[in-house]
């Protein structure tokens, strides 16, 4: 048991020299939110360690029940920031003014232990925050002044001089506030009412209240205060005139609107709810005559108004609200019943002048008027009037008494007749009106001429035409009526060569279609001009004529005629030409003439037959016969050429001539 003894007594002197825990705790205050890698303090130095020994002795540093925001710099011997400290997720709670890190340094060969303790002092960056965005308040008009209305306080994570300091509200004529300190140092605000409210003036306050806390810069956050005013029945039944006076026609019908009170209660709910009632005051006449509404205030008739029998209706309407002591207001009316306009002006035709002739003076008198109404004053007052769009005017000639006389020029051409409402309207509201239309025909003149559609007419005749065909219409136009309009068509006379035009033409003095007496040649007669005059049958009668150019067109009525070579008729023209004859000499030369005009006159020549069609070419214009080659031996001694001449009309008429050449060995003389 000794050996025992001695032995443990052996084993802990040498531990007590291995092992050596310092018991003195090293301290540090840093603030909140250093950067990271942010020096500390050089733990080396402090703590009188060899910052040369710090890697072997294999130096580390523990944080206890955190996580690790510092570390050591084992070149250096610092201590350093890892991650930013934030105090207020440290320590969340505020039960103890101060926030610590503890921290165990290790060292081994020899093992060492150092306690290291670091303080996180607080920096203002947290705003105060209240609970709700909006702290809403109902608040009666009725509450009096002074009356004091806790407010939700704000709070601030930060501590000491950086957590809430005071409150503000916002300006108003009606609130302040009141700060008041906790038991533990918060700070929190009362509302106090400044003077009366009313809710008619202003129904609901909006206020902002604001926390500052103590830091520097100072933070701050806000809390919209709304205050909601309750109504109380303070005000009494208003019309907006105390005396109204309203019109309404005489047999108005049953269930029309009078007028509507609407009276109005500037307080809310039960307390502006209004009911109307006639006083005592208002006759049973008028409550029997006139219906009111006790909901809406709506007056209406009830019986029929008669203005004779009741001019005016006086009555006092009482609006009562339906709050717990219910107030009233009074309205006087009185309603007067208006004379209606039921009789329709009249119209009286005294005379009438229809027809009258197109051409009839201005300031014609063409009919007198009377109007009259039975009703009185602006009722009885009335007015005639025409269309504004007629050549005519109404001209007052005695007390309603008028006269329509001619205004403008009258043409029967434009508008045969016009059909004139006269209208008599009173002034009478809503106004009443009567008409009456007559119809005023106008009687034709003579005051047109007649009117060709065009002043000059171009007729093509073709040559050959059949005597009496028609060559064209000639037809006028007057606008005129009966015999102002019938036209009668002559040919003015005109000599051509000692031949009268009436001997060529005709026209039907009808209807002014124009004929050929006789058959044209284009080759003789090319054209014709003269007049052609409309006479209509009025009196005086009146005229216009018309130039007429008549153009003979030419027909391909002529054949060709083959005047050279020359040949009796029928007969064969025989030539001789020599065998030796060059290429491209001149054999022989047909020409034709046409008498029919250009066109139908030009001419073209073809072979109808050639003996040999290699030896001779024909010029299709000229009709020019030329050898297109040398005669051989082997030709014939006789070639029989066929030329036919044809013109250029449709259809073509044509003439042949044959020609019989002889070749022959010498030239011939």
């Amino acid at each position: 048991m000794e050996s025992w003894k001695r032995y443990v007594l052996v084993v802990l002197m040498m531990f007590s020299f291995v092992y050596q825990i310092s018991t003195s705790v090293t301290h540090y205050s840093i603030p909140e939110e250093m950067k990271d890698g942010s020096v500390v303090a050089n733990l080396a130095t402090d703590l009188g360690l060899d910052v040369k020994t710090l890697n072997q002795r294999k130096m580390r540093l523990d944080i206890i029940a955190n996580k690790k925001y510092l570390d050591v710099n084992k070149d250096t011997g610092e201590l350093y920031v890892v991650e930013k400290i934030d105090r207020e997720y440290i320590c969340p709670t505020k039960s103890s003014a101060s926030c610590y890190l503890r921290l165990e340094v290790i060292l081994e060969n020899p093992l060492r232990i150092f306690n290291i303790e670091v303080e996180i002092l607080d920096m203002n960056d947290n705003a105060p925050q209240f609970r709700r965005d909006a702290i809403h308040l109902d608040i009666s008009e009725a509450t009096p002044k002074g009356e004091r209305f806790s407010l939700s306080n704000a709070v601030d994570p930060d501590v000491g001089t950086n957590s809430v300091k005071t409150y503000h509200l916002s300006e108003s004529e009606y609130f302040n506030i009141e700060v008041q300190t906790g038991r533990e140092g918060s700070k929190f605000a009362d509302l106090i009412l400044k003077r009366a409210l009313d809710r008619e003036k202003q129904a609901v306050h909006n206020l902002i209240l604001t926390a500052v806390d103590g830091g520097t810069p100072a933070r701050s956050g806000t809390a919209s205060v709304i205050v909601h005013v309750l109504d109380t029945n303070d005000n009494a039944p208003t019309f907006e005139k105390a005396n109204l006076s309203v019109k309404i026609i005489e047999n108005s019908p049953i269930g029309i609107l009078v007028i509507d009170l609407n009276a109005t209660d500037l307080d809310e709910g039960s307390n502006s709810d209004l009911t109307y009632s006639y006083s005592l005051y208002t006759s049973e006449k008028t409550q029997e005559t006139f219906n009111l509404n006790p909901s809406t205030g709506e007056i209406t008739v009830k019986g029929m108004l008669n203005y004779e029998d009741f001019k005016i209706y006086d009555m006092e309407v009482i609006a009562t609200d339906k709050g717990v002591n219910s107030l009233s207001g009074q309205c006087t009316i009185k309603i007067l019943v208006e004379d209606m306009n039921d009789n329709h002006p009249e119209i009286s035709i005294k005379s009438f002048q229809s027809p009258v002739n197109e051409n009839i003076e201005l300031d014609t008198v063409i009919a007198v008027v009377s109007v009259s109404d039975k009703d009185s004053g602006d009722n009885g007052l009335v007015e005639l009037h025409i269309p504004h769009n007629m050549p005519f005017k109404l001209r007052e000639s005695s007390d309603n008494y008028y006269q329509l006389v001619v205004s403008q020029p009258l043409d029967r051409e434009k508008v045969p007749e016009y059909d004139i409402t006269f209208t008599v309207t009173d002034r009478g509201s809503p106004p009443l009106s009567d008409n009456e239309t007559m119809t005023l025909e106008l009687l034709d003149v003579n005051d047109n001429v007649p009117q060709f559609p065009q002043s000059f007419y171009t007729i093509r005749v073709m040559e050959n035409n059949a005597p009496g065909a028609l060559l064209s219409s000639l037809t006028a136009f007057d606008p005129d009526l009966h015999e102002n309009q019938y036209l009668v068509y002559f040919i003015l006379e005109k000599e051509i060569a000692n031949t009268s035009m009436s001997m060529l033409f005709s026209i039907n003095p009808e209807n002014g279609n124009l004929y050929a007496l006789k058959t044209f040649d284009y080759e003789i007669e090319r054209e014709f001009l003269f007049h052609i005059e409309a006479r209509d049958s009025g009196s005086p009668p009146l005229s216009s004529n018309v130039t007429v150019h008549i153009i003979i067109v030419d027909q391909n009525d002529n054949a060709p005629v083959i005047v050279s070579p020359w040949r009796a008729h029928g007969s064969v023209v025989e030539e001789k030409i020599p065998r030796s004859t060059d290429k491209g000499s001149l054999v022989a030369k047909v020409i034709a003439l046409d008498t029919d005009s250009v066109h139908n006159s030009r001419i073209t020549y073809q072979f109808l037959q050639v003996t040999d069609a290699t030896l001779f070419s024909l010029d299709q214009y000229n009709g020019e016969i030329r050898t297109m080659r040398m005669f051989s031996y082997r030709d014939p001694r006789h070639q029989r050429l066929v030329v036919v001449a044809k013109d250029n009309g449709d259809p073509a008429l044509s003439a042949t001539v044959t020609i019989k050449l002889s070749t022959v060995e010498t030239a011939v003389k």
